[in-house]
């Protein structure tokens, strides 16, 4: 079986030499993401960049180090940036519905509110204590001395009319009587039923008069009570005006460049008229205790601190990890009063646009799509560069009474992480989308091997293990690592950009060496750890690898057979993949029906493995239909295969058995076969090799290695090569084998063990060649099919 195809030991694998490679025990990373310099210089492009528009969208799968990228760049960044600006909400006192939005200097969030606290300890402290000094009562007391004696003139002067009648005026408070004089004395009742009837009449007469009289003395009455009213109620404005003005000329000092506070300052002082009138005045009614009165204060005019950015964080930096509306833009909470929904400006609750407005706000794209109304809400804030607190469900019919605050500006850089499907999508369905995510930071999944990135490859391990508490790693352990990295990959020459993968391998290894109370993580613990995790996720492989050992899946690992051959599939199922054999078939009749794809008209075969089967057609007509119309009617199945099938790794293997059953050449069953190939015998590279190569090794090792069984692969995937250490023993043992190709016609060399034969100059195959047994076959379909035709021809001219 020795041939120059046969791929040596040296070929099968990564060999790994650390030499002049530094080890430091605790290494020091600024940067612990390797590679990525495209994405990197993008992402700092776009996060410098200080134009509208220039949102970052960055692009890559699940576990390449995106977040960690993001925020290590902005956590150094956002120190050198000042802090923005704190915003609060206060009161509207013209239109309670529409809060007010207060812009306060960085950290000056809390310290405005603590203000505004003390100003309402001093409010209480204040009021109704100066409305019971005696300057004060002095001056009340003058205001109601003057209705007073007003009104008691307007008695007085109908008093002396009556005394002119003989009648007494008697006042009971607000009520005024008159009574007959006789001899100096007042008549009672009955005294005044004993008099004639015309005194009584008279006197009726009289008192008449006398009430006329009264009315029109306290005509004015009415007005001079209003009067009383305004004048005290200036008063009390004047007393008010005289007391807080001390409490806010401190107030106006502190704040006396910040135009928002004093311009709210301003509004407290205004409505303090009216609040001081009605909850801190003295009441004869039950007085209100302290605690009430704080409550109405600090509801009325305490500020809703929404954000309070800290100068020394600078920049805000906000991971929101839940990207629904109300978290995102903010909500409007409600509190049950008696069964009825209330709320004020108190109960607004900034989102995470609030908290990173002036800095950076990163998103999951997914997620971010996930929830309804978000993306154009996002869309909508960023255009037009403000931050509007709604009800996003309004739109829907579903209306609550609610508050409308006033916007805020809104400067931020929003950074979306999502899959390259995702920012496609969202390219494709969305317009706008590049209008505002202009740059994209695209992560490669894999890493350039280079000394380089080795060494950091190298001090991230190193570094990790000291910091998650692991035993330190050997050389060994470290080259185990690196090996594996470049399995993930699929690619000797690069590291899996999926380094968590690696950091997951150490932990898991250093459970195994406390387990066998070791100094030093090593080689044999990475080995167990790999070990470990296939036998985990291996159930359904085993259970694959056993049908095909009873029986229940065909499959030939001995022998020869004409039209059957061994294709190389891979299995992904969940977070594992693995290889197995599967049985291609192929059977060739007389016909012109063309090559029949079995997974394709079963609708099971997807349009690349389509594909796969159709350039078949193309190399039987560029190779050996040239002189003869190509007429075949051909079946190829994957037997035994019951789901899904895609991809065109298949269609080498197809094609040589096509070629089997067409010549009647039988192929060796020890044999397994991957790769596509185009329509000129080219083989070209497929993905997987690994798991295709031990896949078919397990059922061979399984039956008994013989020194018959090889795997053929493309030339072109001689890189990608990363095979377990079993398979490169069975290798040197001289009982496995894997052999690379470049054409077809070395491939069925290898299956049949016959001649292919090279074409001369006259356009002829040698005689028993697989190529001439091809072309005589053909040929030998295509007159027959030619016969067929005429003897209908025929049939047509009788008829």
């Amino acid at each position: 079986m020795s041939s120059p195809l046969k791929l040596p030991i040296e070929a099968l694998k990564l060999h790994i030499d650390l030499t002049g490679f530094d080890f430091p025990p605790a290494p020091r990373l600024q940067n612990t993401i390797l590679g990525q310099d495209r994405a990197r210089s993008a992402l700092e492009f776009g996060v410098a960049m200080p134009n509208a528009g220039y949102n970052i969208f960055v692009m890559g799968d699940t576990g390449l180090g995106r977040v960690s990228m993001i925020t290590n760049h902005l956590n150094t960044l956002a120190q050198t940036i000042p802090a923005p600006s704190s915003y609060a909400y206060v009161d509207n006192f013209d239109n309670p519905r529409e809060p007010i939005a207060v812009e306060l200097p960085a950290e000056l969030g809390q310290a405005f509110s603590k203000s505004i606290e003390k100003l309402i300890d001093d409010l209480l402290a204040t009021f109704p204590a100066v409305f019971e000094s005696p300057a004060y009562q002095q001056k009340k007391s003058a205001l109601e001395r003057q209705l007073s004696q007003a009104y008691n003139n307007a008695i007085d002067s109908v008093d002396k009319k009556a005394q002119t009648l003989n009648i007494a005026l008697f006042r009971d408070n607000e009520a005024i009587t008159f009574a007959p004089i006789r001899d100096n004395k007042t008549l009672n009742e009955d005294q005044f039923t004993q008099l004639p009837k015309a005194e009584r009449e008279l006197f009726h007469q009289q008192v008449e008069q006398l009430e006329d009289s009264l009315s029109e003395e306290l005509l004015e009455l009415p007005q001079w009570r209003r009067n009383l009213v305004e004048k005290t109620k200036q008063l009390d404005n004047d007393t008010i005006h005289a007391a807080i003005e001390p409490l806010f000329a401190e107030l106006n000092d502190t704040y006396q460049n910040v135009d928002d506070v004093i311009t709210y300052l301003a509004e407290i002082k205004k409505n303090l008229d009216n609040t001081v009138a009605d909850y801190l005045t003295p009441t004869r009614l039950e007085p209100r205790d302290t605690s009430s009165k704080r409550g109405v204060l600090t509801e009325q005019y305490a500020p809703n601190i929404l954000v309070d950015n800290k100068q020394e964080n600078g920049a805000p930096i906000i991971f929101e990890p839940h990207p629904t509306y109300q978290n995102l833009f903010g909500r409007i909470e409600y509190v049950s009063d008696q069964g009825t929904l209330l709320t004020s400006y108190r109960r607004i609750c900034a989102g995470s646009l609030h908290k990173a407005n002036g800095g950076y706000l990163i998103l999951d794209a997914e997620k971010l799509l996930t929830y309804p109304f978000v993306w154009e809400g996002l869309k909508r804030a960023l255009q037009s560069g403000y931050i509007e607190i709604e009800s996003p469900y309004s739109e829907l019919g579903v209306n609550t009474i609610t508050l409308k605050p006033e916007v805020i500006p809104l400067k931020v850089k929003v950074i979306l992480i999502g899959s390259p499907d995702t920012y496609y999508l969202l390219e494709e369905l969305d317009s706008e989308f590049n209008e505002m995510f202009r740059i994209l930071a695209d992560f490669d999944n894999t890493i350039p091997r280079t000394h380089e990135s080795t060494q950091g490859f190298i001090a991230v391990m190193i570094k990790h293990a000291a910091d998650s508490g692991a035993k330190p790693l050997t050389r060994e352990a470290i080259t185990g690592l690196i090996e594996h990295s470049c399995r993930l990959s699929e690619n000797q020459q690069h590291f899996s950009a999926r380094i968590n993968d690696s950091l997951d391998i150490v932990a898991e290894a250093n459970l195994f060496c406390q387990q066998a109370n070791d100094d030093t993580i090593d080689s044999k613990h990475i080995e167990q750890a790999l070990r470990a995790r296939e036998f985990r996720n291996g159930r359904l492989s085993q259970v694959i690898l056993d049908e095909m050992l009873d029986g229940t899946v065909l499959i030939d690992t001995d022998g020869a057979a004409i039209g059957k051959i061994n294709g190389l599939t891979v299995l992904e199922i969940g977070g594992s993949s693995f290889g197995a054999p599967a049985r291609i078939t192929t059977t060739v009749y007389p016909g012109s029906r063309g090559i029949i794809d079995v997974e394709r008209e079963a609708e099971l075969g997807q349009s690349i493995h389509s594909k796969g089967v159709l350039i078949l057609t193309g190399y039987l007509g560029h190779f050996y239909a040239q002189q003869f119309p190509l007429a075949i009617s051909a079946s190829i199945a994957i037997e035994q295969s019951y789901s899904y099938i895609d991809g065109d790794s298949a269609s080498l293997a197809e094609l040589c058995c096509l070629i089997s059953a067409l010549t009647c050449v039988p192929i060796k069953q020890g044999f397994a076969v991957t790769g596509s190939i185009n329509q000129y015998g080219e083989v070209q590279a497929i993905g997987g090799v690994n798991e295709k190569i031990e896949g078919f090794f397990r059922l061979c090792k399984a039956r008994g290695l013989n020194g018959q069984h090889a795997v053929i692969i493309p030339a072109a995937n001689k890189r990608n090569l990363m095979l377990k250490q079993e398979v490169i023993d069975a290798v040197a043992q001289g009982l496995f084998a894997v052999y690379v190709v470049s054409t077809v016609n070395e491939t069925l060399e290898l299956l049949t063990g016959q001649s292919v034969g090279i074409m001369d100059e006259t356009g002829n195959y040698p005689e028993d060649s697989i190529n001439f047994k091809a072309i005589s076959r053909l040929k030998e379909i295509a007159e027959l099919e030619d016969d067929d035709d005429k003897e209908e021809e025929k049939e047509g001219e009788k008829v």
